[in-house]
């Protein structure tokens, strides 16, 4: 079924795509390996849909849950942990299902990641400082002005890709388009793997991401919010960032109600689902997109997918 080349699933949250990976691993004798940035911390369980204690006893899953809510974690580290789960996946005969939402992780891993140095506490919280005074226009505004083509490449309205860029620019000299214009090869060649992408209607994820929201207070995402609120948090911290993380421990502080902090949770869910499936279809263009998590698709799909698929 497909050879023994590695898979990679992804798609929006809440699109079922941890359930197919795992059907997956327990067909094909597979590894669950973790492509989501929100996973990674330990503390949120419930709240970033990690597979349960029951789904982990089921197949192995590597990558879930292993840093603190205030350690930093990259694409390129995640490439370099991924690279070294693959070698002992590889030594045991096993197969891998990489499986996640992180375009930015499936993009590095088929198409390289480029060898940026790291910026600076002290530059990061200048170009943050530039950003809160002056607004987002006018931070584009001067990206645009020194650097030109790596503006062409971003959408300027997303602050989080503006911001990268400047600090970029700020602490090395050089533009963000310079250094991935160096990219060195792809870890795994696109051709390498088959290549799955979960693209459900719209209407229907939607209805699904309020479902499953309210699911997640029933069954333990409240009591996670209460042990990291213990933790006096800072919203800084990037296993903040988790989805719902901020309107439940504003709940839990008593400086939300719980129904103002569900709705706007699931707003936020909704909207980064869009840009997922935004991100998706226009940079993963070749993948083979899946409507349902049907495994029997998923199934079909190793089966008939190439081996010679987009290699450069």
């Amino acid at each position: 079924m497909g050879g023994d080349r590695l898979v990679l699933l992804a798609g929006p949250t809440g699109s079922g795509k941890s359930g197919l990976a795992l059907a997956l691993a327990e067909r094909l004798g597979g590894v669950v390996v973790n492509a989501d940035s929100q996973q990674v911390y330990g503390d949120w369980r419930v709240l970033t849909a990690r597979p349960s204690v029951v789904e982990e006893a089921r197949a192995p899953h590597r990558l879930y849950g292993f840093l603190a809510l205030d350690a930093p974690y990259s694409v390129g580290q995640w490439l370099r942990d991924l690279a070294a789960v693959l070698a002992q996946v590889r030594a045991t005969g096993q197969r891998a299902i990489v499986v996640g939402g992180t375009g930015l992780y499936f993009t590095a891993l088929t198409e390289g990641l480029a060898e940026i140095p790291p910026v600076p506490p002290e530059t990061r919280a200048a170009a943050e400082a530039r950003l809160a005074t002056e607004g987002l226009p006018a931070l584009a505004a001067a990206l645009v002005a020194r650097d030109p083509a790596t503006a062409e490449t971003l959408d300027l309205a997303n602050p989080a890709r503006v911001l990268r860029a400047w600090e970029v620019l700020e602490a090395t000299g050089r533009g963000l388009a310079a250094w991935q214009a160096e990219t060195p090869p792809p870890l795994i060649p696109p051709g390498d793997a088959v290549r799955l992408a979960l693209d459900p209607p719209v209407e229907a994820l939607d209805r699904r991401l309020a479902t499953r929201f309210r699911q997640m207070l029933a069954t333990g995402a409240l009591a996670e919010a209460e042990a990291v609120a213990a933790l006096t948090p800072d919203p800084a911290w990037p296993g903040m960032k988790a989805l719902g993380a901020a309107e439940l421990v504003a709940y839990v502080r008593g400086t939300l109600d719980l129904e103002t902090a569900t709705e706007r949770a699931v707003l936020a869910t909704r909207r980064y689902a869009k840009r997922q499936r935004t991100w998706i279809r226009g940079r993963l263009p070749d993948w083979q997109r899946l409507e349902t998590p049907d495994p029997e698709a998923a199934f079909a799909a190793l089966d008939t997918q190439p081996v010679t698929a987009n290699r450069a």
